[in-house]
């Protein structure tokens, strides 16, 4: 077995996994919810609103600040809704397993022993000197 075959099957491992499961399933529930994407489409004009008004020669500074606070406070509403929350908490968990993986083959391309190399983790474990590191994951 080559390693392009075995990267297909850690791909089909990792859509099994309990963490793709449920981001999937986050990102589903937000497709579905039609008042979040009514306000992320509604943040989608402001957003081209602001780049239109800002792209002018002279733009109403009066308008790209109430253009801002709309902004804000469609995105704070967006990211308070559950089902984005529940995505975005989701998708960091998905994204946590991912670096570690991909932590661990980094680690193995640089001659760690693939049985027992540990990634360094992000949230401390850094000293800051890279003389001394196994490498970023």
């Amino acid at each position: 077995m080559n390693v392009i075959e075995l990267t297909r099957q850690l791909g089909e491992a990792i859509q099994q996994d309990e963490k793709y499961i449920a981001y999937m399933e986050a990102k589903q529930a937000n497709e579905e919810d039609m008042d979040l994407n009514a306000m992320i489409g509604k943040l989608n004009l402001v957003q081209m609103s602001y780049q239109n008004e800002s792209g002018k020669d002279a733009p109403d500074e009066k308008k790209l600040e109430e253009m801002d606070n709309e902004f804000r406070q469609l995105y704070g509403d967006i990211m308070l809704n559950e089902n984005m929350k529940r995505y975005e908490a989701k998708k960091q968990e998905l994204d946590d397993m991912m670096n570690y993986l991909i932590g661990i083959l980094s680690q193995c391309v640089n001659g760690a022993d693939p049985a027992t190399c540990e990634p360094v983790s992000e949230t401390g474990d850094c000293t800051g000197s890279c003389s001394t590191c196994g490498g970023c994951g």
